[in-house]
């Protein structure tokens, strides 16, 4: 495409104060692919949003006027729902798009990059007929950072706008730093023709992901995880980048937790679905800086980590006074927020699955008028909101917010944390032996039990090495290499933690207080400034029992008893070995699987068999 093309195009299609505004942006590589996709799309108008507060009111005000989203009862809150049948992330739709001879081995959905492009466009030709285009500019992660990465994101979805106006900062200042630069990633999403205000051709739903030019195609979808294309989408595409230079893109948050006398330790933790990751985060008593994607930098001997966003799109089933008073605050209270596929009272409240309070018998949801009883065309019952029903907020409006959140240099981390629901073999908190043994038997180990929320068999284990495997857009083997190499050149990385808030006993009650995790984290900022000291068991370092009953005392103002010590730290040989068996079995069937994961696993065998020989299957902590 010519450059005159290019412009005479954009010139036609924006209108003159648009074009201004894009033109304002020095930047040929930009200029073509938006005039490209426009002219392929071919919507009715389009808007161009620089970082002006009037541009960003304008997308939230466009967002109810197209009735994508309504206003509830309490000021600044918003509802949307998407189609009954467009829910979730499409797993089986979200493709990356690979030339010849590329190969992102055996476990990532891939197809023929040039027949994806095809299909792809041509199911995008003329698709915003009728609609309005949001051309927007963000900054992943803070702006003025070299960690940060400039975004385009082309939409005709004001709530996606919207949604992407609260989760990220704005970029279109970083656009015009960037010169003629090719450095910046680029998503283009329609949710295509509407029926009922919703997607009516999810048949043609499609998610393709061109790792070599950085692009993300989303279409025929409303459903965040699809069409946020900033988010998990990016993410895949940081990932790929990451490899390539050495760095690190996780699915984590970052908190800062409060020691003494006044110290903030920060700390990177990776949790699949439903296993206490927001919930650690949003701890009473300490600080966050985000959620869910970090991008993690080595700088001299440090590793910082940034947020890459600057909101929250959270799952709100089950948030609850008790158990999230800093989110049940926010959500309760005046401010920009939007439910999706919640519960829409007639009083215009929001109710989701769990929240305080008796349920209500009817309203309005995903599936149009609802009572209580519903079904739907196959006979399911249909819950008063969905199990994936979010929230959309600016982490500005929490109480515990980090002053570091916007930080261009980032955080020091000073641990680093793996969680997974397990019933049976890993302890409450245990600090591994090092960088590489963490990488190993925490990380790329990562195991957590399907719950009754989610499809099929509950209490299955499924593999999902630093809870990252459905968003992986590089070969497993070389995600845990790149791990590997990243912190072990450091004369002082990070600790690495495993923790487990869902250990039974044998008659399957569990163990623990939810509440404990602000022991653990206590913990293990002591750890991290060597002010406690540790016992060594064959599988990593634990607390002694007087520091964690001292902890106790001052989070909870509790005793702790030396036999929940005891049950809760005893070493569970057994577990532990069918855990290694089951991990080994798995990477060996992986290609390029780093050598020395099966070295450390067989060498953790070898002390477990050895701890056996002395003790027997059950080891209470007072052994070691």
């Amino acid at each position: 495409m010519t450059s005159k093309k290019i412009m005479d195009i954009l010139k036609t299609k924006l209108g003159e104060k648009n074009y201004q505004k894009l033109i304002g942006i020095d930047n040929p590589n930009l200029h073509q692919f938006i005039a490209e996709y426009v002219e392929l799309c071919n919507p009715d108008e389009v808007f161009v949003c620089t970082d002006s507060p009037e541009d960003t009111q304008y997308i939230r005000e466009e967002a109810i006027r197209s009735k994508e989203e309504k206003e509830l009862a309490i000021e600044g809150h918003t509802f949307h729902f998407e189609g009954y049948y467009d829910q979730a992330r499409d797993k089986k739709n979200t493709k990356f798009l690979l030339s010849k001879g590329f190969d992102l081995g055996p476990d990532i959905n891939v197809t023929d990059k040039e027949e994806g492009l095809k299909e792809i466009r041509d199911i995008l030709k003329n698709i915003m007929q009728g609609h309005k285009l949001y051309v927007l500019f963000f900054s992943l992660g803070p702006t003025n950072s070299e960690f940060s990465i400039p975004s385009v994101q082309l939409t005709d979805s004001g709530y996606v706008a919207h949604s992407e106006s609260l989760l990220y900062r704005p970029g279109y200042e970083e656009f015009k730093k960037l010169g003629d630069s090719k450095r910046f990633f680029k998503f283009v999403h329609s949710e295509g023709e509407l029926e009922n205000g919703v997607s009516k051709n999810v048949d043609k739903r499609r998610i393709y992901i061109d790792l070599q030019e950085n692009v993300v195609y989303s279409a025929n979808t409303q459903y965040g995880g699809n069409t946020i294309g900033l988010k998990k989408l990016a993410m895949r595409l940081a990932i790929n980048l990451a490899l390539q230079d050495g760095w690190l893109t996780e699915h984590m948050f970052i908190m800062g937790v409060h020691g003494p006398k006044g110290r903030v330790s920060y700390f990177a933790g990776a949790f699949p679905s439903l296993c206490g990751k927001t919930s650690t985060s949003m701890l009473e008593g300490e600080t966050i800086v985000g959620d869910d994607i970090a991008y993690l930098r080595k700088k001299g001997e440090e590793i910082r980590a940034v947020n890459v966003e600057k909101g929250i799109f959270g799952i709100i089933q089950c948030i609850n006074s008790r158990d999230d008073p800093i989110l049940w605050k926010a959500l309760n209270n005046p401010g920009e927020i939007i439910f999706s596929n919640v519960l829409v009272t007639e009083e215009k409240d929001a109710y989701w699955i769990g929240k305080d309070g008796e349920a209500p018998r009817k309203g309005i949801n995903h599936s149009g008028e609802w009572i209580l009883g519903k079904k739907d065309s196959e006979g399911n019952e249909i819950p008063p909101s969905h199990r994936n029903a979010r929230f959309t907020l600016d982490l500005k409006l929490l109480e515990n917010i980090d002053p570091e959140i916007n930080s261009p240099e980032g955080v020091v981390v000073r641990g680093v944390i793996y969680g997974g629901r397990d019933s049976d073999t890993w302890i409450p908190v245990e600090e591994s032996f090092g960088w590489v043994h963490g990488v190993i038997t925490k990380g790329a180990s990562l195991e957590s039990e399907t719950t009754a929320a989610t499809l099929g068999e509950e209490g299955v284990r499924k593999f999902n090495p630093m809870s990252n495997l459905d968003f992986l857009s590089i070969p497993i083997g070389r995600y845990i290499e790149n791990h590997l190499n990243f912190g072990a050149s450091l004369k002082n990385p990070p600790l690495i933690f495993s923790v487990n808030y869902f250990l039974k006993d044998s008659k399957g009650n569990f163990m623990n207080s939810k509440a404990d995790k602000a022991v653990w984290l206590k913990w293990m900022e002591l750890r991290a400034h060597k002010e406690v000291g540790a016992i060594e068991t064959p599988t990593g370092r634990i607390p002694k029992y007087q520091d964690l009953k001292k902890l106790f005392k001052e989070v909870f103002g509790r005793d702790y008893s030396k036999g929940d010590y005891i049950k809760q730290f005893t070493l569970r040989v057994p577990e532990n070995l069918a855990k290694i068996d089951r991990i080994m079995g798995i990477y060996k069937k992986i290609p390029d699987t780093p050598q020395i994961l099966f070295k450390l696993l067989e060498e953790q065998r070898q002390r477990l068999n050895k701890a056996r020989e002395k003790y027997g299957d059950y080891i209470s902590p007072d052994k070691f």
